[in-house]
């Protein structure tokens, strides 16, 4: 059984009706109308509510971040390749697909995940070796967007660049010191962009499939930004060239 905890990623699980929601548990005291909501949804769903002390909950969740409640679920279900080039969204018409390789702070995988769901991205691609997993802390920094934004768990990055490509994506590298200006692309395809890790970036193999290379114009003394920020300002600019398209 996985551990979920937080407000939001409560409320997103049971709205959506996850299945896999065995049982939710409150601590003792824990009120308000986020709480109320909780109660509300999870008696709709016949998901059972139990009350423990707060010691109780900070035990199961080393955070202290549980707000109060944690759910009970299976594990996650990570989706396939052709699962996320379908769950293209209607507003356009090109997919937009994000491949994350080898982020490993669950915080930048679970807002990357958020991010990607604000601005439609079809799904997010992890590989299943030098990266984190979708945990209980990448389910709550997601603030539950990974309940609907689907996530792909492939073997090989570099395969996984070719079969997108075949599948008539672009693909776009972010490297900030040899990228060209993200302002100078046109975007008008279907896009996969590629974050690095936190520390390192792409890797070099990785580097070599992409068909761009992209940077963010900056003029601060500090030269880099957190990941899922710079994923945000990128995935902006895309969607920005789509609608004016």
């Amino acid at each position: 059984m996985e551990v979920i905890f937080g407000i939001n990623p409560l409320i997103e699980a049971l709205r959506r009706n996850d299945e896999k929601i065995r049982k939710i548990v409150i601590a003792r005291g824990r009120g308000g109308d986020p709480v109320k909501r909780i109660l509300s949804l999870a008696a709709q769903r016949g998901v059972p509510v139990e009350f423990e002390d707060k010691k109780f909950l900070d035990r199961k969740v080393d955070q202290k971040s549980h707000q109060g409640v944690i759910g009970y679920r299976g594990g996650f279900n990570y989706a396939g390749l052709d699962d996320i080039i379908a769950n293209r969204h209607g507003d356009f018409d090109n997919s937009l697909v994000l491949i994350l390789d080898g982020i490993t702070d669950p915080q930048n995988l679970g807002s990357l995940i958020r991010t990607a769901h604000c601005y439609g991205a079809n799904g997010v691609i992890i590989p299943e070796r030098r990266s984190a997993s979708v945990t209980a802390a990448v389910i709550k920094s997601s603030a539950g967007a990974v309940f609907y934004t689907p996530v792909a768990k492939v073997i090989n990055v570099s395969d996984t660049i070719e079969y997108l490509k075949g599948r008539g994506f672009w693909i776009y590298g972010t490297d900030p010191e040899h990228g060209k200006n993200i302002n100078d692309f046109e975007y008008n395809n279907h896009v996969c962009l590629i974050m690095g890790s936190e520390g390192k970036g792409m890797r070099p193999l990785i580097k070599q499939k992409c068909d761009f290379l992209v940077s963010i114009p900056m003029r601060g003394v500090i030269g880099s930004l957190n990941v899922s920020v710079a994923a945000g300002i990128i995935l902006h600019e895309i969607l920005k060239e789509w609608r004016t398209t």
